[in-house]
């Protein structure tokens, strides 16, 4: 009997864990996934707009918060579905390419002048 509460009480505990755990894991790959998906609201002449169902009567404070963009036709404001920015994540993975050479570069370099000394 004397074993018991603690057994539950590790129960509760990693019940919680993992809805905090999955909130963590969120938050570290919303920016990650961002930085490597880029969008635009910037539409070329060949890209159809794709309405963003987000509801009814929206400005575009609320449209910018919900992740679409706004577009305003005639005295109507509709939100549309942002676009794949390929140019922005060519010139992201080109800088971030570019820098990791450079930290290669200069690693033989770092480690002759630690091992100098």
């Amino acid at each position: 009997s004397g074993f018991a509460p603690p057994t539950q009480h590790v129960l509760e505990k990693s019940e919680v864990a993992p809805s905090k755990l999955n909130m963590k894991l969120k938050d570290v790959y919303e920016p990650l996934l961002s930085f490597f998906r880029p969008m635009t609201c910037r539409r070329k002449d060949e890209q159809t707009l794709i309405p963003c169902h987000v509801g009814e009567g929206l400005n575009t404070t609320e449209c910018l918060k919900n992740k679409c963009c706004p577009s305003k036709t005639g005295h109507e404001l509709k939100c549309y579905m942002p676009f794949k920015d390929n140019m922005q994540l060519t010139f992201r993975l080109l800088v971030l390419v570019a820098g990791g050479f450079l930290i290669l570069g200069c690693l033989p370099f770092c480690c002759c002048a630690c091992l100098q000394k």
